[in-house]
């Protein structure tokens, strides 16, 4: 029986963090790739995951991340959790330094990891019959909102690479899936967006009756990885009950309506 092992970047915290929890709950070989050592270190003395530091949007970072990995065992998976949102000012407002980095902390660090491991993913997939990509995007892909432009646009354009890539790849045994989560309660999306505003933070979340959480977006890139190797999804989208679109959130509990028949 073949051991795969996945690289699972965001491990630090939020999503990335349980998705190394959920893998190696389900036997594979994990390696957390995030910028903080320290948490990594914590992560993997919890969870026997490898762990490496490595800041995304440094070209030379990932070329030595790549290597390394190269030097330590096949790479059956990738899965990009790592990115994030800056702000919410008005595109009129906005900082071209935070549009700059969410492009590039959401965009361009995917394409150097495409460009650094498709050669490993290759190499696993004809030792081992398939390779996998899962892409953590969002519904701010999806439908804009004002505030959100910067970070809509860095998310539309990570979905559309991760789109073309898989035409790209067509023919060959590697699946390319796009998971696009609406509202998720994690401990540092909000924070990191709103500047270290807790209680600003905390509002986004106020009254939401159980907005998703990192281990329910984890059980999906779980699955996406376990399917039979025939099925690949190229696009999930998941938002928590009480978001039944983007911009349509209901605050206080869930009722069901009694003016209806």
């Amino acid at each position: 029986m073949v051991i795969r092992r996945a690289v699972v970047t965001g491990a630090s915290s939020g999503i990335g963090e349980a998705t190394v929890r959920a893998l190696r709950g389900g036997g594979w070989e994990v390696v957390g790739v995030a910028r903080r050592e320290d948490r990594l270190a914590e992560l993997a003395e919890q969870t026997g995951a490898s762990a490496i530091a490595c800041d995304l949007t440094d070209g030379d970072a990932v070329a030595a991340l790549v290597e390394r990995l190269e030097s330590t065992g096949p790479v059956h998976a990738l899965v990009q959790v790592a990115g994030g949102a800056r702000g919410t000012e008005s595109v009129q407002d906005g900082s071209v330094e935070d549009w700059q980095w969410m492009y590039d902390a959401n965009v361009l660090s995917s394409q150097r990891l495409v460009a650094g491991l498709l050669p490993l993913l290759r190499k696993a997939a004809a030792a081992d019959g398939h390779a996998d990509m899962v892409f953590v995007t969002s519904t701010a892909a999806q439908t804009p909102y004002p505030g959100g432009a910067g970070y809509n646009a860095a998310k539309a354009a990570e979905s559309m690479l991760v789109r073309v890539l898989r035409q790209e790849l067509n023919g060959e045994p590697i699946r390319v899936a796009e998971i696009a989560p609406g509202m998720v309660h994690t401990e540092e999306f909000a924070l990191n967006r709103l500047r270290g505003d807790r209680v600003a933070a905390e509002s986004v979340y106020a009254g939401v009756e159980e907005p998703l959480l990192p281990e329910d977006v984890a059980d999906i890139i779980a699955y996406a990885l376990a399917a039979p190797r025939r099925v690949n999804l190229d696009l999930v989208t998941m938002r928590p009950v009480a978001q039944s679109a983007h911009h349509l959130l209901a605050r206080g509990p869930l009722h069901v309506r009694t003016d209806v028949d």
